[in-house]
């Protein structure tokens, strides 16, 4: 629900704050007070064309804000600035936005219904959804086997339909796992082994010499070891350097055990020119590899992985289309069942749908309305998806489309008697949380004029409902009322809205009803409010 706005500098409003309950709120005011305002204020919140010329004279820009409650306790804060110049900003919790989906989220909260242009019962996929809702069309059948098709169509797709194209494909994903089998390459260290390997075998001989100088100097004449064993000599035997002597000897031990190490090393270096040219040779296949087919082996290999799953599948092409093809001839037959079911539901729904609206409009003031309903263009348009609501607003008139024979306060009654009808039929109609009505109730009165005040309050059962209004039974059903006013100041129009209390609301609809606040005014108006 709608539980506060916030509006600046929007026509006759320079400033205004309310803060709104759930039920039934009027609003109320004299004619040119900025009632209208109001409305166009929240429409802006849920993405409605943003004009200039609704910018109060002076101010550099309007501005509307609305905090909305969800009724799982979510809020969100949706802002709309128009300039007096450029374009209009969107703004979604803080954050700026774009209109569409400032009105996708506001679309599935708000609902108006007057002679504003966002009105969702204009719309095909309301008009659908209401005849649904109605007929308590069961439509998992049909959106189960249109998603297995899209499901199918995908595959299809993903296959490659177009026979050059997967021929081409083919061919390419041929060479590439071909070059890749034959590289064989299965460990995704190998380069970095072979970069030692190559460094060996490139400078062999000089890490053989090397290695064998090393080792004369440990174990050679003159060499550590000799020269370990004579200081072994000297000490060994006497007391006071028999730690030490113990020492050398271990010393002795792990020098004869790194000479061999360095001999052996150094006689297993091969100098092998043709080894050597045959690492250059396959690091140089690694690094085309690399260049074509990942940034490391690894990558390769995943590479080589995909390439021969994607070229089996191409191969089998003719097979698993085949198969494909009988699965989609399987799921459009059941795709046309359930269409023929849907439509069939729906087209029975039809006439009782549009007779119960027809009979709530004529208790809303509006006697002489008919109402049809079209499922689909043809007869055997299956499942009858484009469904259309058509009224003939007075005797004799064609009926025609509702966006091209509804005036606002048509259109506004003829959401309301729907509403009514799906309420009544057992569904609380609750996927928009917050009902705006404006001129609902143009060109009515008395037992009519109480007949839409009842209807309202008892949609606010289910609904936050906002009712703009001149009707003091309608008024007088609200939950609460709100007055809308205006005063000149200095050549300058200023417009305020104030919630009234029990005694101010009795003087407002008095007013209402008789343009005073007499004593008898004031006497009906009490009766009215109960």
């Amino acid at each position: 629900m709608l539980s506060e706005l916030h509006i600046e500098n929007l026509g006759v409003i320079e400033r205004l704050d309310l803060v709104l309950e759930s039920g039934l709120t009027a609003l109320t005011g004299e004619t040119g007070a900025g009632k209208t305002m109001l409305v166009e204020a929240i429409e802006l919140l849920v993405g409605g064309r943003a004009d200039s010329t609704v910018v109060r004279h002076g101010a550099s820009e309007a501005r509307v804000e609305g905090r909305f409650v969800g009724r799982d306790g979510v809020e969100h804060i949706l802002s709309r600035v128009v300039p007096a110049d450029g374009r209009s900003r969107a703004y979604v919790d803080g954050r700026p936005a774009t209109v569409s989906s400032l009105s996708e989220i506001a679309g599935r909260m708000v609902d108006l219904h007057g002679q504003h242009a966002h009105q969702s019962l204009l719309s095909v996929a309301t008009q659908r959804s209401a005849l649904d809702e109605f007929g308590d069309v069961d439509l998992g059948a049909l959106q189960a086997a249109r998603a297995r098709l899209t499901e199918i169509d995908a595959g299809l797709a993903a296959l490659g339909g177009d026979e050059r194209l997967r021929a081409r494909e083919i061919d390419l994903l041929r060479f590439q796992v071909s070059e890749l089998d034959a590289a064989g390459v299965v460990d995704p260290d190998e380069d970095a082994d072979l970069d030692v390997e190559e460094s060996t075998l490139s400078d062999a001989a000089a890490h053989r010499d090397a290695g064998y100088l090393a080792n004369d100097a440990l174990s050679g004449d003159g060499g550590a070891r000799e020269a370990l064993s004579e200081a072994l000599a000297s000490i060994d035997g006497r007391a006071p350097f028999s730690a030490v002597a113990t020492r050398l000897r271990e010393a002795q031990v792990e020098l004869d055990d790194v000479a061999h190490i360095v001999r052996d090393l150094a006689e297993g270096i091969d100098q092998s020119p043709e080894r050597l040219d045959d690492v250059r040779d396959r690091r140089q296949v690694l690094a085309t590899l690399r260049r074509k087919y990942g940034d490391d082996l690894a990558a390769v290999m995943a590479f080589h992985a995909e390439a021969d799953d994607r070229l089996r599948e191409l191969e089998s092409y003719d097979e698993r289309a085949a198969a494909l093809d009988v699965e989609r001839v399987e799921a459009l037959e059941h795709e046309r069942a359930a269409s023929v079911a849907v439509g069939a539901a729906r087209r029975a729904a039809a006439a009782p749908l549009a007779a119960a609206v027809q009979e709530s409009l004529r208790v809303l003031a509006m006697p002489d309305a008919a109402v049809a309903i079209e499922v689909g263009e043809h007869a055997d348009d299956h499942p009858g998806d484009r469904v259309q609501f058509l009224l003939a607003a007075n005797p004799g008139a064609p009926l025609l489309p509702l966006t091209r024979v509804a005036s606002g306060g048509e259109l506004a009654r003829a959401m309301l008697a729907l509403r009514l009808v799906l309420s009544d039929a057992g569904g609380a109609d609750s996927a928009t949380e917050t009902l705006v009505f404006d001129e609902v109730d143009a060109g009515i009165g008395g037992s009519a004029a109480q007949a839409v005040g009842d209807a309202l309050a008892g949609l606010a059962r289910h609904h936050q409902v906002l009712v703009v209004t001149h009707l003091a039974q309608v008024a007088a059903s609200a939950d609460a009322q709100i007055s809308v006013s205006k005063t000149v100041r200095k050549g300058a129009t200023f417009a305020a809205a104030t919630r009234l209390a029990d005694g101010a609301r009795v003087d407002e609809v008095a007013r209402m009803l008789s343009g005073s606040s007499s004593e008898s005014a004031r006497r009906h108006a009490a009766e009215l409010l109960g």
